[in-house]
């Protein structure tokens, strides 16, 4: 590609109108390119701005007091402020600051401690050797359905201690969910991501009850979470549904994104093989060349937000 024609594919790029072809081969990568080279801080049709330098992403991310994760304006007119997925995203981590993030984060994270973790791994190495058995004696199988997906379904059910045969509808529900995200959606994408929302919160508040009733092991991220009582059931709910959405789509796509990536780079995949321990750099390398998140944002803050109170209260 010569300059004309980069500086033309960064002139005429919109982030809301990706055709097929950015998506194939390194055509992503190209216009990523051809942005940071002739338009940096691109300005799009629809008035944001799309940024591709690291420094000036640095710089957004880390100033708090200009820009904001909080997206009540955005998601009010799209979603409707009475609807289940208004309440789902503007409840869940992933879209506030602080203060409400970091109340809502510290008994999470207290919660997800490193021996709990740790004790975790066990469970994910058998699941894997296992789905690993079932695709040797498959003919043909799909990378994602029949294994990556497997995955985070099955760590979170534990983690929350889901019973198995209640798992079956998590990935729809995740699905529906981050799919009313998308930067264009139909009503019938949103009706969907509504009703999984609703349905989700339902199963959960009976898990709830239940756990009152009778608490799990230490293990229990939900029983913990109880115990501290830093939570409003609303709070539990949605953030229990964050967790799952949070780490289901991201884990399942860089499974794939790396088997892809290691099928067109073979004296790599020869290289892990050569040598096990080089897992860890590898994993970092493949979410650095084929990450799973491809695009962030943030609002300009305007006014201050009125301070929230936890929600149900």
């Amino acid at each position: 590609m010569d300059a004309e024609e980069a500086r033309a594919l960064a002139q005429g790029f919109d982030p809301q109108r990706l055709t097929a072809a950015f998506y194939e081969s390194e055509s992503p990568y190209e216009t990523y390119a051809a942005l940071r080279a002739w338009d940096p801080v691109h300005r799009c049709a629809n008035g944001s701005y799309f940024l591709t330098r690291y420094a000036d992403l640095d710089q957004v991310y880390r100033d708090r007091v200009r820009f904001s994760s909080d997206k009540r304006s955005v998601f009010g007119p799209v979603f409707g402020v009475t609807s289940p997925l208004y309440a789902h995203h503007t409840t869940s981590l992933v879209f506030n600051d602080a203060p409400y993030h970091t109340r809502v984060r510290r008994p999470i994270v207290e919660a997800l401690s490193t021996s709990v973790v740790r004790g975790l791994e066990a469970g994910i190495m058998s699941l894997v050797d296992s789905l690993l058995g079932r695709l040797q004696e498959l003919r043909q199988f799909d990378l994602v359905e029949d294994f990556a997906a497997h995955i985070p379904v099955e760590v979170i059910g534990n983690l929350l201690c889901v019973p198995r045969e209640d798992r079956g509808p998590l990935r729809g529900w995740s699905l529906a969910i981050l799919g009313a995200l998308e930067s264009t959606t139909t009503a019938v994408q949103r009706q969907q991501g509504n009703e999984a929302v609703s349905e989700f919160a339902r199963y959960l508040r009976k898990l709830i009850g239940a756990r009152r009733r009778q608490p799990g092991p230490d293990t229990d991220l939900l029983t913990r979470l109880l115990r501290e009582r830093e939570l409003s059931e609303e709070e539990l709910l949605q953030n229990c549904v964050f967790l799952l959405n949070a780490g289901h789509e991201t884990t399942t796509n860089i499974i794939a994104n790396g088997l892809y990536l290691f099928l067109r780079t073979p004296a790599a995949a020869q290289l892990l093989r050569d040598d096990p321990a080089l897992v860890v750099p590898a994993i970092e390398e493949c979410l650095r060349l084929e990450s799973p998140n491809q695009l962030g944002n943030r609002l300009v803050s305007g006014e201050p937000q009125p301070t929230r109170k936890p929600a149900g209260e």
